[in-house]
């Protein structure tokens, strides 16, 4: 027999342990807790906003020029907080996804190291999201039960390339807003270093959900590429369309009506979020997950 036919690893899953190997030695390198990094005890300054104004899905609109200061800081405070809270939601559903496919996989393989590694980085990061949300508002947000039953169907039913391409998606769309926060002196400091932190994280996570969409998707068929394309879409939309909660706007004190209209129409927004999906849409192009129907349902969200 040749050395070929007698590997016990094939070629795509060498490739995956190598870069589960260099994933694993720079979570050694570089994790933080935030537990331990951030002084919880510290005041909040009461000028310095929850995200960048530019970030808040109203900046732009008539409503955000009638505001004060102070109701411009309340409302980012209440828009990033339920916007960490849905990093919450998704990021248990990923969780579930990845114990999922690792439940009977090959335990001495790096691939596998990883991906528990990768679990235990959201339980922290969704500790670290919920000890933000309690310190700057003092409440939750969650998805309605409708979206809520959603997300328990996409559990179940999302498989291969399904399954990590839409890992990558919310983990992108997150990473989006934290990268355009994290080193705004107007932000408040522990919010800063929070969005610091899951940055450096999720990298990561989503150079292994790369890689494993990549490797689920070579010999795929037309049919199988299009559906997942089209599934995919689907909860990146709504992902998007969830992500400040009508009720951050209410407890901000705002009209919650008249705050989602002005949303629905906030070109600046718009602008904001496809400007930063272009490396996303990029790669879902290269691995033929931007189909059609699939970029139409982008387009719906603006992150086309």
């Amino acid at each position: 027999m040749t050395s070929v036919e007698t590997s016990t690893t094939s070629m795509p899953d060498r490739g995956m342990d190598e870069v589960s190997d260099r994933l694993l030695a720079s979570a050694t390198r570089l994790s933080r807790n935030a537990m331990t990094e951030i002084d919880w005890s510290q005041p909040m300054d009461p000028n310095h906003y929850g995200c960048s104004p530019e970030w808040s899905t109203l900046y732009g609109t008539d409503y955000w020029d009638e505001l004060t200061h102070e109701q411009r800081v309340r409302l980012t405070r209440h828009e990033f907080a339920s916007i960490m809270n849905i990093g919450i939601w998704f990021e248990m559903i990923l969780q579930e996804l990845i114990l999922r496919d690792q439940y009977l996989g090959a335990y001495h393989r790096p691939e596998f190291q990883f991906a528990l590694t990768e679990i235990a980085d959201e339980c922290r990061h969704s500790i670290m999201f919920a000890k933000a949300s309690e310190k700057m508002v003092g409440t939750s947000y969650r998805p309605s039960r409708a979206i809520g039953r959603l997300g328990k169907v996409f559990q179940y039913t999302a498989r291969g390339a399904v399954s990590y391409a839409g890992i990558l998606v919310a983990e992108e769309i997150l990473d989006v807003f934290q990268r355009g926060c994290m080193r705004d002196d107007r932000v408040l400091p522990f919010i800063r270093t929070i969005n610091e932190i899951h940055v450096l994280e999720e990298s990561r996570h989503m150079k292994y959900a790369r890689e494993q969409v990549r490797e689920s998707v070579a010999g795929m068929s037309a049919a199988k590429r299009n559906f997942c394309a089209v599934y995919t879409s689907l909860g990146a939309m709504e992902i998007v369309s969830n992500l400040v909660q009508p009720q951050a706007y209410a407890d901000a004190g705002l009209d919650a009506e008249r705050a989602l209209a002005e949303r629905r129409t906030n070109k600046h927004f718009h602008a904001m979020v496809r400007s930063n999906c272009t490396h996303l849409m990029a790669f879902l192009d290269e691995v033929g997950l931007l189909t059609p129907m699939a970029r139409k349902n982008y387009r719906r969200v603006h992150m086309i």
